[in-house]
């Protein structure tokens, strides 16, 4: 994937990898990172029924999380030097159940401000080989810096 963005850190892979490897949620639950680009992220959560609601498709609180994660790191990835990405808002469409073997969420940046990063982020299972959309994030995030 090309990017069009320019990250504003030199190091800034390796400052999201690091980030990642901080992320309690994330390896209580499984997620894993695939991919990182500039503006660009895709992490992956293996289905597991304990993660599952009533109907056994992952809960929506999963499908939120991965989605918020995945755009999280996208934007994390244009943040300058010694920066921290916190979401702000964002609003998700669940737009089929979440069931299959593994839940792909893609998020990319659509704009980049200084201290404001406007993600999108679509999420899929995949089935059997097949992929299916099942939702969309919009997602604001904010550009925290050390104090």
């Amino acid at each position: 994937m090309s990017s069009r963005f320019e990250p504003r850190d030199p190091d800034w892979k390796a400052r999201c990898l690091a980030s990642f490897d901080k992320q309690a949620i994330c390896k209580t639950l499984g997620i894993e990172l695939t991919a990182v680009e500039p503006g660009f992220c895709e992490m992956r959560l293996p289905f597991r029924a304990d993660l599952t609601q009533q109907n056994g498709f992952f809960h929506a609180g999963m499908v939120a999380t991965l989605a918020d994660n995945a755009g999280g790191y996208a934007a994390a990835s244009l943040m300058p030097p010694g920066a921290d990405v916190l979401a702000v808002e964002f609003k998700i469409n669940l737009m089929s159940p979440a069931k299959g073997d593994v839940m792909i969420a893609r998020g990319r940046v659509v704009k980049a401000g200084r201290t404001l990063v406007i993600t999108q982020v679509e999420v899929s299972m995949l089935d059997g080989g097949v992929e299916k959309d099942c939702a969309l994030m919009q997602q604001t995030t904010f550009c925290a810096m050390p104090k």
